[in-house]
């Protein structure tokens, strides 16, 4: 099994640079204004523009508008959001979608085949709840995120087997900037947790 990472909260070049060359899968690019990671969708497409991984929109509750934005601007593969957000859309079937559920919240029925699983706010380092992620895990393709990094991420693969996982405020010097050794260090633990 191969074990997918994602680097999600991207604002800078650097950043973008990092996550390739640690090698990671994919990238992250977060538009919702309130967060310190918030983009334009110009701005996310000239940061991933001929990047050789995965590029996800990630959303919270997105107007039709910005949707259209993200749609026409930054053309992304993979589309993040809340499970209840993602049944609105109307996406192109191109475009992977990774419904995001959260802990303590009721599971939709049907599960559906991928998600994201994470804590109950994302972006601020709060630990999911990894018994819940581990129940779920052998019934979809799931992504754990919510309060990893590098010092815990093998504890997290080792307790959920997920399909992958998703980092943002742990690879984080200050909130919105990414440290460039913390993702290679992330990346590189990571790695070796699935070897291990």
């Amino acid at each position: 099994m191969s074990l997918l990472i994602k680097i999600c909260g991207i604002t800078t070049a650097a950043a973008v640079e990092a996550a390739v060359a640690a090698g990671a899968d994919a990238i992250g690019f977060v538009f919702h204004g309130p967060s310190p990671r918030n983009l334009t969708p110009a701005r996310a497409a000239a940061l991933a523009a001929a990047v050789p991984v995965l590029r996800f929109a990630v959303t919270l509750h997105p107007s039709p508008d910005l949707v259209d934005q993200i749609l026409s601007a930054f053309r992304p593969d993979a589309w993040q959001t809340d499970a209840t957000d993602l049944e609105q859309l109307c996406l192109p079937a191109a475009i992977q979608r990774w419904p995001v559920l959260r802990s303590g919240a009721a599971l939709p029925d049907p599960l559906p085949g991928r998600v994201l699983f994470d804590a109950a706010r994302s972006g601020r380092g709060e630990q999911a709840d990894w018994p819940a992620a581990a129940a779920l895990a052998p019934r979809c393709e799931l992504i754990l995120a919510g309060g990893i990094h590098a010092g815990n991420v093998a504890a997290a693969v080792a307790r959920v087997r997920p399909r992958g996982v998703d980092v943002s405020s742990g690879v984080e010097c200050r909130p919105g900037i990414k440290d460039p050794a913390m993702i290679r260090d992330f990346v590189r633990a990571a790695r070796a947790a699935l070897a291990g």
